[in-house]
């Protein structure tokens, strides 16, 4: 491919998406910058304060709870108070809560403060998804989806290697730099977003049925989907639990297993926008059919792993695979929800990604510890295959919506307000 023909591409991957859309990729970026916490949490727990493996693993569970108990909290405030005030929030209390962290010398308290700061961080990500769902317009929402997944991943990437720099010095740094740069994100969003979430008429209010915690729990296709989401980071999960784990016990360093878990970042950063412009306008049915199957048997294929070659392909197999997922089941849980429900229903999806960061890590445990690493390896291809079913049969009745009306928004942003045929709102139901 010519010189010519990769500009051209590049400039058709990113253009005709909404300002807003760049400053809150922008701040995304940012966000992930600042990725210390989730990444040191363990090290600065057993190396740097001398606490043990099993201390370090509750405080990093209590994390995650934080995570899954602010999804469902943050969903009903990005409905409610609307998806500005919700990041804002979310993001001033992940600074506060990670500069204390830093400061924290009693068990208890780095074990409460681990909480509040899983809480906090966790909270922005439905008020992120519910307005990139506002203002990018139905056609371009995958390629947005895969342009912000590309920025989380870029974002952590570099984050990871400056945060391992400055740990050599100073953990409390890398707490107060995180803050810092969270701040930064604030302030971006701020000064750059204004409030999308689309308006609500009276007309509207006697005829469409409140969107409550209660309607998406009803919501039977829609809670499918985030069953199948939840089997799904079942799977993924695996790389930064059951991968290391199996890797040691077959006489592979630590530094040998970060060579080889490298390959996912670098991937996603060279091929998530080349292969979203592959994938983009194809049968999403088949892309998520394909997805689960690859996330399966690419992990199962580590069974017969021998080498770090061989451990390196099986990564690049999964990676394709999450490379075409998110994009394009967040697209498929946008088609879903109800436009005055975004919050909510992308809180429920979110937690189902932390409600797996729980569950996978015992389960790789269990299954190493009792039946050895070839039974987990093999479990999840048992999982990518039920996901795969799971997709194939949820998706087949579903038609094609066409594409969404456009209504105004707060603050004079574009938002979609309509929604595809077959993503009617559940009977109403109740609750927050």
């Amino acid at each position: 491919m010519s010189a010519a023909s990769l500009r051209r591409a590049a400039r058709e991957s990113v253009s005709g998406l909404p300002r807003a859309f760049w400053w809150l990729w922008a701040s995304t970026l940012v966000n992930r910058l600042g990725a210390f916490v989730a990444t040191f949490m363990t090290l600065y727990l057993t190396l740097d304060r001398g606490y043990s493996a099993s201390f370090a693993g509750l405080v990093v569970a209590l994390h995650g709870l934080g995570g899954v108990v602010s999804s469902l909290v943050a969903g009903v405030m990005t409905d409610r108070l609307g998806r500005r005030p919700t990041m804002l929030a979310a993001n001033v209390s992940t600074a506060l809560s990670v500069a204390l962290l830093g400061f924290m010398e009693h068990p208890a308290a780095i074990a409460a403060v681990a909480g509040l700061v899983g809480m906090a961080s966790n909270a922005s990500r439905p008020a992120v998804q519910a307005m990139m769902s506002d203002i990018v317009p139905p056609e371009d929402r995958v390629r947005a989806f895969a342009l912000n997944y590309w920025a989380i991943n870029l974002g952590f990437g570099i984050s990871s290697v400056v945060a391992g720099v400055v740990a050599e010095y100073s953990y409390l740094a890398g707490f107060l730099g995180e803050a810092a740069l969270t701040l930064v994100c604030a302030v971006l969003v701020f000064a750059k977003l204004p409030e999308s979430r689309p308006v609500q008429e009276e007309a509207e209010k006697g005829t469409e049925p409140e969107t409550g915690l209660g309607t998406v729990l009803r919501d039977g296709r829609f809670m499918a989907v985030v069953g199948l989401s939840f089997l799904i980071s079942l799977i993924f999960t695996q790389g930064s639990v059951g991968l290391p784990v199996a890797m040691g016990q077959a006489g592979f360093s630590p530094g040998d297993y970060g060579l080889v878990v490298a390959a996912n970042g670098l991937l996603i950063v060279m091929l998530q926008i080349p292969v979203t412009r592959f994938i983009e306008h194809r049968d999403p049915r088949m892309l998520l059919v394909a997805s689960a199957l690859l996330a399966g048997y690419g992990f199962a294929m580590t069974a017969f792993a021998g080498s770090l070659w061989a451990y390196a392909l099986t990564v690049c197999v999964w990676t394709l695979a999450e490379i075409v997922n998110s994009p394009t089941q967040m697209a498929l849980v946008v088609r879903l929800s109800p436009v005055h429900g975004r919050g909510r229903y992308q809180g429920m999806y979110t937690m189902s990604w932390a409600v797996a960061a729980l569950v996978a890590p015992l389960m790789a445990g269990f299954v190493i510890d009792r039946y050895g690493a070839g039974w987990l390896w093999g479990a999840t291809g048992v999982l990518g295959t039920v996901a795969a079913v799971g997709y194939w049969v949820l998706m087949g009745g579903l038609r094609d919506g066409g594409t969404e009306p456009v209504a105004s928004a707060p603050g004079g942003v574009p938002a979609a307000s309509g929604q595809a045929p077959e993503a009617v709102a559940a009977p109403a139901g109740g609750g927050a």
